[in-house]
């Protein structure tokens, strides 16, 4: 299932309907929502950007930036920036999905799902299983191990790329003042009647060095507080299956690392 139909499917999903006299159903209508958390705060926080970017563009904003870097280096940052929030959006939702697993596990449904690194994980701990994967005497840590890779090992790649958006600042930087060197070098002699001018042509320089700069710490600063949450959910996943198959908790619990 493709990543847009199954938002689709998720969101269209009737919810269900909270009674006092059905605790069970109160309970579970919860317990998903507690799992789909990260999802639906990213999609807040996409609404935002996409709110803001509305309003830079009314403000013509866009173009502004377009025309004040001839170098393109902004609208890469920007590109950079937009692609990595929609990775986001998919990686949270996965990350909701597998919290969907463990919730399935800590209430009976000891499904197993190979594709999914939860249900994988846990469906290698049951004594059929176990029985088959004997001869590999693979140990629980390394299976841990495994799981926190499968877990956190998207999001290193995310991290390299939202350091990116800074080194892209910084060459847009030095392009910026090398632009502005050359054109101080060419200037023969200063005419006060020509000042104006003069001041302009070295600006442009300085704008560029300006402006790449911003954009890339202000690009940095958003995709890093989504890749923080992303691992700060991972981390609770991991421990809460980490805690349920030492058989630390009991009985159906709410699952899902809500945020």
């Amino acid at each position: 299932m493709s990543f847009p139909r199954a938002v689709l499917r998720h969101l269209s999903k009737p919810k269900v309907e909270r009674s006092v006299r059905n605790p069970d159903v109160r309970e579970a209508g919860d317990t998903r929502e507690s799992a789909y958390s990260l999802f639906h705060h990213w999609l807040s926080f996409a609404g935002l950007l996409l709110f803001g970017a509305c309003l830079l563009w009314q403000h013509q904003v866009w173009t502004a930036l377009a025309g004040a870097d001839p170098t393109g280096i902004t609208l890469i940052i920007i590109a950079v920036f937009g692609s990595s929030t929609l990775w986001c959006g998919f990686r949270s939702y996965r990350l909701c999905a597998e919290a969907e697993v463990l919730a399935a596990w800590r209430s009976g449904s000891r499904r197993i799902d190979p594709g999914s690194a939860v249900g994988g994980f846990l469906s290698s701990l049951l004594p059929a299983a176990a029985a088959k994967t004997e001869p590999l005497k693979t140990p629980l840590r390394l299976q841990a191990d495994i799981l926190a890779e499968r877990l956190h090992g998207p999001s290193e790649s995310a991290w390299w790329i939202n350091g990116i958006q800074i080194k892209l600042g910084l060459l847009g930087k030095v392009i910026g003042f090398s632009i502005l060197a050359l054109q101080i070098a060419r200037i023969d002699n200063f005419d006060p009647a020509q000042s104006q001018t003069l001041l302009r042509s070295l600006t442009g320089g300085l704008g560029i060095a300006l402006l790449t700069t911003a954009v890339g710490l202000v690009g940095n600063i958003l995709l890093g507080l989504q890749l923080m949450r992303i691992d700060r959910y991972a981390d609770r996943l991991l421990a809460d299956t980490l805690a349920c198959a030492g058989g630390e908790q009991a009985g159906p619990v709410p699952a899902g690392p809500a945020r």
